[in-house]
């Protein structure tokens, strides 16, 4: 599902954007770009696009430098970065806040609230607080629930999640929460090479597209178009996330 919220934040990045750059000449050209990685702190990499020809407008480079911008923005809470005490509900949003802030789509929006903590616990998506402190395993959970919701309903969260819960949640066994997590975000981090790939695969089949189309219209419809596919994408994905969790739910015969 975080490949799902990963072309989602791509896609939003985009019509945010288009609605907010100062329009001007064609931004898109074929066959532009190559990449080098960077050397960074993140658990993400930084891309940088180098020129190759001259059919790459800087608005093009602008353009794509900033969507992977918003690629490496996207982070995940590291479990020894969790502090080794238990927190109260305060500490807890402002512990989401800092470590998760970088994914934000608007600077005023909210990682986490203390009435989305509470809707949580009532959905059983989250299990209750001791003595209104929330553990290590609270966060982590918390994580999984931040990316979920982005694209899952409550209730099949609630699927997904049960069982989880059921079976790792402070409990003693060979498979602690701590390693299901970081065995998940070990597996999500390798995707980020191919899944980056293809977005900028998408980007240059969007360049491509409507080159008959009047010059001042080409810059929309190649967004519209990248943005399409991207979404296809997001929606293919969901359909199959959706069906695994029908056959979840299922009681069984």
């Amino acid at each position: 599902s975080t490949f799902c919220t990963f072309y989602l934040h791509v896609s939003k990045h985009l019509f945010l954007q288009y609605n907010t750059a100062p329009r001007g000449r064609q931004a898109f050209a074929g066959d532009f770009c190559c990449f080098r990685k960077n050397p960074f702190t993140n658990s993400f990499k930084n891309y940088i696009i180098e020129r190759r020809g001259d059919k790459m407008t800087i608005d093009t480079k602008d353009m794509l430098n900033s969507i992977l911008a918003s690629i490496s923005r996207i982070d995940y809470i590291k479990p020894e970065e969790i502090p080794g005490i238990d927190l109260y509900m305060d500490q807890v949003t402002t512990f989401m806040e800092n470590h998760l802030s970088a994914s934000k789509r608007h600077t005023d929006d909210k990682i986490l609230t203390k009435t989305m903590i509470n809707n949580y616990a009532k959905n059983d998506l989250l299990p209750p607080p001791v003595k209104k402190k929330y553990t290590k395993e609270h966060l982590l959970m918390l994580t999984f629930i931040y990316y979920f919701k982005n694209i899952l309903s409550i209730n099949d969260i609630q699927v997904l999640l049960g069982p989880l819960t059921e079976k790792y949640f402070n409990k003693d066994g060979e498979l602690s929460l701590t390693d299901i997590y970081n065995e998940i975000m070990h597996l999500e981090i390798k995707q980020i090479d191919p899944l980056t790939k293809d977005i900028v695969r998408k980007y240059k089949m969007a360049c491509d597209s409507y080159e008959n189309a009047e010059e001042e219209n080409q810059d929309f419809l190649k967004k519209f178009a990248f943005i399409c596919m991207l979404s296809f994408d997001v929606y293919v994905k969901k359909q199959v996330i959706e069906k695994l969790i029908d056959d979840m739910a299922e009681p069984k015969k």
